[in-house]
């Protein structure tokens, strides 16, 4: 795909996905089956449910909103998918009002532990939805990446109170209610029984380099998706990447 059909989406979803696809595959070698049953808990409009559908998964998506979870419906429908995702209005806090426990493969958790109020009692009910030999996708925003974009953009005494902020918030216009560093997430995953497979960086450099430079530079886009790939796994880079992405795998 060249770069004018790439959507610029893709620099934010590239490493989760590509991490997210291959332990699919694993779970589902693991369990003895080519579908498996997948909850995407906050999983909104299907950005991860409708291409996990497009493999043959069965995804059930949770989320408090009634407007993305139309717009996931429609989204399905037109990538021919509707007939394996059901969308269910919740939250993971309540997660078991609206679904069953232990009756997933695989648990995605991406863009909430940001908005609860126990960010812990979230991560227990995901992996409490788990079967065994279950994994989970675990994606938060990263306090590094947040101290650094507020430095380059001269907000200095913003960027130094979300350095020392308990929940990395860098004041009262923070549209953010929590940040996490990798070790805080990995604690989190492991505190709720699970074996922390990988941490990865995500969105080290895209949300720094200027949008005119990666738009008009022939090739920057693949450039910049494979320089993210390549420092995503690299411990260094995990304390400067706007989101963080811990994937966390249940033993039986």
């Amino acid at each position: 795909m060249s770069d004018q059909l790439r959507p610029r989406a893709s620099l934010r979803t590239a490493v989760v996905w590509e991490v997210l696809k291959d332990a699919l595959d694993r779970t589902s070698k693991a369990a003895g089956r080519d579908a498996l049953d997948v909850l995407d808990t906050g999983g909104g409009t299907g950005n991860f449910a409708v291409p996990a559908a497009r493999l043959g998964h069965h995804v059930t998506v949770v989320d408090p909103s009634p407007n993305a979870l139309f717009a996931l419906e429609r989204r399905a429908a037109e990538a021919g998918v509707a007939d394996r995702v059901r969308g269910v209005q919740g939250d993971i806090l309540g997660l078991f009002d609206v679904v069953e426990r232990g009756g997933f493969d695989a648990v995605l958790c991406h863009g909430v532990l940001e908005y609860v109020d126990d960010p812990a009692e979230g991560v227990r009910n995901a992996v409490a939805a788990l079967r065994p030999s279950g994994a989970l996708s675990l994606l938060a925003a990263g306090l590094g990446g947040a101290v650094l974009a507020r430095a380059l953009a001269g907000h200095f005494t913003e960027a130094r109170q979300a350095l020392t902020d308990p929940a990395g918030r860098w004041g009262e216009g923070d549209p953010v209610p929590r940040r996490f560093t990798a070790e805080q997430l990995a604690e989190l995953v492991s505190g709720a029984g699970l074996e922390v497979g990988a941490v990865h960086g995500v969105r080290v450099f895209a949300d720094l380099v200027p949008g005119v430079l990666v738009d008009t530079e022939p090739g920057a886009v693949d450039a910049l998706l494979k320089l993210e790939a390549a420092v995503a796994e690299l411990p260094a880079f995990h304390s400067v990447a706007t989101q963080l992405h811990v994937l966390g795998e249940k033993r039986p």
